[in-house]
């Protein structure tokens, strides 16, 4: 247990070093690939580097997270709750890193186990309950984020479809329309919608790009308000079509919210309740006892 602790930290240590000039001069050939024709070898990506250690261990990385996730029964991909938050790590990246977390929860458990003198199957415990529970921290950060992203969306939905049908009544175009709040309005919606005046610029039609946000959000109310801004060409009153569903959310939105305060009104009567009924169960069986003693008497 001592030498692959010791193992693991000689490991950390040098890929650390490597990151330093002084410690690992980089090879004149190294530092002058990225400049040839397909060159992508990046400045200290040699043999004992951080980034040569990542190309060996993500493909492995990627198999054991993906994996240690379905222990935790986690349904969705990563990789659309990552494009969801609109994180700049891949999949990949977040298992690499996922991955070295683990690694150095088992390093440091290992090494609380020596310095406790802890029995052998504490230590053991110790060693997978931690490891498990990093993973489920950051896997649990990520889950998250995306739930958040989702609630913010929905809130802000009501707004954003009532924008989006003031300027169409006004006469815009539906990729100016969203061109326009893209630009003008801020939030995860506005973020979102920059995204799909992107992808309308790159030649993708509105309708396409609605319904990739609507995919890669997940959210219900997005999905129907695509469903109506699909019929842009074909209806002529996609205004007060776009103002019913506006309605339609905030009716949802309200009976969530009065769902949500219903749920907490009956929480706090679970303390009360036990405050209440432990007393007077010790109250009335003192007298049973007492008549339990005198007809044994």
């Amino acid at each position: 247990m001592l030498f692959g602790a010791g193992a693991c930290l000689l490991v950390g240590v040098t890929l650390l070093l490597s990151e330093f000039r002084w410690f690992q001069r980089v090879p004149i050939a190294t530092r002058l690939y990225p400049y040839t024709s397909g060159g992508r070898l990046g400045k200290g990506d040699g043999l004992l580097s951080v980034g040569s250690f990542s190309e060996v261990i993500a493909p492995l990385s990627r198999v054991v997270g993906e994996q240690l996730a379905r222990l935790f029964r986690v349904g969705e991909e990563l990789g659309a709750r990552l494009e969801r938050i609109h994180s700049e790590m891949t999949v990949t990246g977040f298992r690499v890193r996922q991955v070295g977390w683990v690694a150095a929860a088992i390093g440091a458990s290992i090494l609380t186990g020596l310095a406790l003198d802890l029995a052998a199957l504490q230590a053991a415990a110790l060693v997978i309950v931690a490891p498990l529970g990093t993973f489920w921290f950051l896997e649990h950060q990520i889950a998250t984020a995306s739930r958040s992203t989702q609630r913010r969306i929905a809130a802000e939905l009501p707004i954003v479809a009532e924008q989006i049908g003031l300027l169409l009544t006004a006469g815009w175009s539906l990729s100016g329309a969203l061109a326009r709040l893209s630009q003008r309005s801020g939030g995860t919606c506005a973020r979102d919608m920059v995204l799909v005046t992107g992808r309308i610029r790159q030649g993708l039609s509105e309708v396409d790009a609605l319904r990739e946000w609507a995919r890669r959000a997940d959210v219900d109310s997005l999905h129907r308000l695509v469903g109506v801004l699909a019929l842009n060409r074909e209806a002529t009153d996609l205004g007060g079509l776009i103002g019913e569903e506006a309605r339609a959310m905030r009716q949802q939105a309200h009976r969530e919210v009065i769902e949500a305060i219903e749920k907490r009104n009956q929480t706090v009567w679970i303390p009360v309740t036990a405050a209440t009924l432990v007393p007077g169960v010790m109250l009335m069986g003192v007298p049973f006892v007492d008549a339990l003693s005198v007809f044994a008497g």
